[in-house]
Parts: C-alpha cells; sequence; structure tokens
C-alpha cells in the first residue's frame, strides 16, 4: 500500500489504536492535533490527554490549538501538505478550510452505524436505547455533524452484558481494523463513498453528570441498562442520608404488580422496586470508599425491607 502523509487528529482513549495503526503500517504522521493539556488529578496540575502522551511517546509533532476560528490556527494546517487527515473523536468543530486541506479531504472513524447516533456520545447512547447492534463507520467529512459519506463499516453486537467500557474497547479496535483499508481504497480509488440514508437518523447527545441519578420510576430494564451505559463515567446513583451511593453493577428481577412501589426495598438483599420489575444492585461504593459486592457492602450499610429509597 501507498504510504500517506497524514494528519491525526484526536484526544481520548478510544483514538489511540487508530494513531497505532497507522503507525505500524507504515504511514507518514505528519502532524498530531489534540486537545490542550489540562488540570487533572488532586493536584490539578496540566495534563496532555491520552492521544498527545502517545503521539510525544513516539516523537511525533503535536499540536493543540484551542480552536480553528483564526487564520493563525488554519494557515500551519495547510502548510502541512497532507494527502489526508483520519479524524477519532478530537473534540474540535473543523471548518471548511480544514475539511478541504488535504488533498483526499478528512475521515472520520465515528463509533456507531450511522445515521445512527450522530454526536458526541455514540457509545453510551447505543446500550442506554437497547440497541442489539453497534459498529464503527469510516466517513469523509463534510460541514455537517457525522452527515458525510461512508467508505467502510463494520458491526459488532451489544449484549445484555455489555458496559460502555466493553464496547468503547472493542470499538476502538474495529476502528484500528477499517482505517488501514478505508485509506487505500480511498487513496488507489477503488473504494467508493456511500451517502448515509434520509431516515434512521438519531442523535447522540453529550452526557451530563446530573443523568446518572436512578430514578425509580423507571423500567428496572431501563434503570439497568443506565448502569452499564453510564460506567465508568458519569456513574450511576441514588441518594441516603446525604451520601451518593454508586451502582457499579445491578440485575433485574421480576415482580407482580401489587409490589410497584418505585423506591421500595422489597427485602433485605437490596432488591429495590422500579416502575416496572425490580433492580438489585451487586457492586456498590460509597464514597470515599472501595466498591464492594452486595454482600459486603449490606454488611457495612444497613438497608432493609421496608425502606424506601428517594
Amino acid at each position: 500500500m501507498t504510504s500517506l502523509r497524514i494528519i491525526f487528529m484526536g484526544s481520548p482513549d478510544f483514538s489511540v489504536p487508530v494513531l497505532s495503526a497507522l503507525i505500524d503500517a507504515g504511514h507518514e504522521i505528519a502532524a498530531v492535533y489534540s486537545q490542550p493539556p489540562r488540570p487533572a488529578g488532586r493536584g490539578q496540575n496540566e495534563r496532555p490527554c491520552p492521544v498527545h502522551a502517545f503521539a510525544l511517546k513516539h516523537g511525533l509533532d503535536v499540536r493543540t490549538p484551542a480552536s480553528f476560528k483564526s487564520p493563525e490556527a488554519i494557515e500551519p494546517f495547510q502548510a502541512l501538505g497532507a494527502d489526508v487527515a483520519v479524524v477519532v473523536a478530537y473534540g474540535l468543530i473543523l471548518p471548511k478550510a480544514i475539511l478541504d486541506a488535504p488533498k483526499l479531504g478528512c475521515v472520520n472513524v465515528h463509533a456507531s452505524l450511522l445515521p445512527r447516533w450522530r454526536g458526541a456520545a455514540p457509545i453510551h447512547r447505543a446500550i442506554l436505547a437497547g440497541d442489539e447492534v453497534s459498529g464503527v463507520c469510516i466517513m469523509q467529512m463534510d460541514v455537517g455533524l457525522d452527515t458525510g459519506p461512508v467508505l467502510l463499516r463494520k458491526e459488532t453486537p451489544i449484549t445484555s452484558d455489555t458496559t460502555a467500557t466493553d464496547l468503547h474497547d472493542r470499538l476502538a479496535e474495529l476502528g484500528a481494523e477499517l482505517v488501514i483499508p478505508a485509506l487505500a481504497g480511498l487513496s488507489d480509488g477503488t473504494l467508493e463513498a456511500t451517502a448515509q440514508p434520509d431516515s434512521g437518523i438519531t442523535y447522540a447527545k453529550k452526557l451530563e453528570k446530573s443523568e446518572g441519578l436512578l430514578d425509580w420510576r423507571q423500567s428496572a430494564s431501563d434503570l439497568e441498562r443506565k448502569v452499564r451505559a453510564f460506567n465508568p463515567w458519569p456513574g450511576v446513583w441514588f441518594e441516603r442520608n446525604g451520601e451518593r451511593i454508586k451502582v457499579l453493577s445491578a440485575t433485574i428481577e421480576s415482580v407482580s404488580g401489587d409490589e410497584r412501589n418505585p423506591g421500595k426495598v422489597l427485602d433485605d438483599e437490596l432488591l429495590i422496586s422500579c416502575g416496572r420489575d425490580a433492580l438489585r444492585p451487586t457492586c456498590l461504593q460509597r464514597p470515599g470508599k472501595k466498591q464492594l459486592d452486595l454482600t459486603d457492602f449490606l454488611r457495612g450499610y444497613a438497608i432493609v425491607a421496608g425502606d424506601k429509597l428517594a
């Protein structure tokens, strides 16, 4: 395969396998663009994002503009003379001047089966919605939000046990597998992009911390999916005695209609009535404490049948 001169644009862990695959395939990485370092940890010291740190270890030129709204940010990008830009969860909106600068344009690795789940949080929204399948699309970018034509796609199942962490890692691997043949087909003209259909469009809005609060009026199946979808961030919790109790895993149990009393604890092993059926947390965590399985948690923190959770 012909070696391409590539600008890579990405920031989180999800992006790293694709950058690694491009390096291993022998492509020339002209520069890496990532989000600027930000304060992190107890000391709030500035820390580079995962792509930035990975790129530095490989001796790559890393650039961290805050935006592409000025000529001072756009012109150095254009001057790189790239064949293509590969974009993976970068985090900045790219104007037309950036999209048009590489000879073959900008190619995005997106973690959904477009046009379903365009936007910021496709992995989490797919699990939360109860989707049975997800996947990766390699897409030619245009000025819309994940609206460009698709070069390659590959599916993967979402099971009743799949967490956001599981799906994140699987889709990151799929993206790394697909990007190499996608670039080869794009560069030699053997791969034709297909326009996205006008039907089936959904948007994966950005996650908010407040979404993690468990609302017992929802069905147990909805809440169990939320536990898996929001693991590890923003997390899922209920509040009791002024504490935010995190729920890291849970199971669903059927209950009869006359037991339906959202938030009521139905037994001494933390079976909680929901709008439909009941949820039993199986791994929990109090603030500042370690994660505990249900038995160990209840040994040190009493919640008994008849209690009512907010």
